[in-house]
């Protein structure tokens, strides 16, 4: 009789574990693993979105890519190029902002909260008042250059400063990044800098041989974390410039984008989002192995 009443008992609760469950498992295979196999069966076809219909054409999508669309090329360079400088300006910005937050001064949660809060403000609002700021006529930052006697830059509208002003905006909204750093600070244990400063090392050398070294598993997560992110980079630029001037932050996002929802090539674009996805693998996979050399794990 308790036997049957535990099973009983397991039935149920199995039976309301899977109901409470279950809305977070349709939406899984409904906005996740769905979408996945149907991109990689339309990376096989001519998809047309007008037509919501094609035909399978094997790896002619990719082909295309290689051999016919001159566009593909640009805007995977210039997305490599954009990563490239927001992890690395970033990283070092983050870093020393993590550096600053973790002293003790006056104010410090007031200066914490105002470094977060980029970080919380949606990136399409923000894209549109760095545009203001960013006006050369009308904008903010011009203005105040102007007040010290200098000519500001047409900060969107030149090849030379687009892409770096989209990298300062970004490196502007990395707040989360700045958390996980200062985390980090505040995890080494103390004592290793009273042993350092005991063997004569001055805060140069504390820096560079305790507080580096111990910081780079925090380091090795914001760049694979980070060059996901910025290979993937499409509402700043968008926003911002428009792929503009002269493609010159004309992302793979964009890319993807436009080929999809104005071209209406779905399979194409799906072509287009796979090759992406291997470019982030072959790079997260190097990012990972070369990882070894360089990060310390033991504290």
């Amino acid at each position: 009789m308790r036997l049957f009443e535990f099973k009983k008992q397991r039935t149920r609760n199995l039976f309301w574990g899977l109901f409470f469950v279950s809305p977070w498992i349709f939406h899984l295979f409904a906005f996740l693993v769905y979408p996945i196999f149907a991109s990689l069966y339309f990376s096989f076809t001519d998809f047309n979105m007008l037509l919501y219909k094609g035909d399978w054409i094997g790896l002619g999508n990719y082909r295309e890519l290689f051999e016919g669309d001159p566009m593909f090329f640009i805007s995977m360079r210039n997305t490599l190029w954009y990563s490239f400088l927001a992890l690395s300006i970033g990283v070092t910005v983050d870093i020393i902002a993590a550096l600053l937050l973790n002293m003790k001064v006056w104010g410090l949660a007031a200066y914490r909260t105002i470094l977060f809060l980029p970080a919380m403000v949606p990136g399409v609002a923000a894209a549109m008042t760095w545009v203001w700021i960013l006006n050369p006529k009308h904008g903010l930052l011009n203005a105040m250059l102007a007040s010290i006697g200098i000519d500001g830059p047409y900060w969107l509208a030149s090849p030379r400063t687009a892409m770096i002003s989209i990298v300062m905006v970004t490196t502007w909204a990395s707040g989360q990044m700045i958390l996980i750093y200062l985390a980090g600070l505040q995890d080494i244990p103390t004592h290793l800098y009273e042993a350092a400063e005991i063997d004569g090392a001055n805060a140069w050398h504390r820096m560079r041989y305790v507080t580096l070294p111990l910081l780079t598993p925090q380091v090795l997560f914001n760049l694979v974390m980070g060059s996901i992110g910025t290979l993937q980079e499409f509402a700043r630029p968008y926003v911002m410039t428009g792929g503009g001037p002269a493609n010159s932050t004309y992302t793979y996002g964009m890319y993807i984008f436009h080929r999809a929802f104005q071209a209406m090539r779905m399979g194409l674009a799906s072509s287009a989002a796979w090759m992406l996805f291997v470019v982030v693998l072959i790079l997260t996979i190097i990012i990972l192995r070369s990882s070894r050399r360089w990060v310390v794990y033991e504290r």
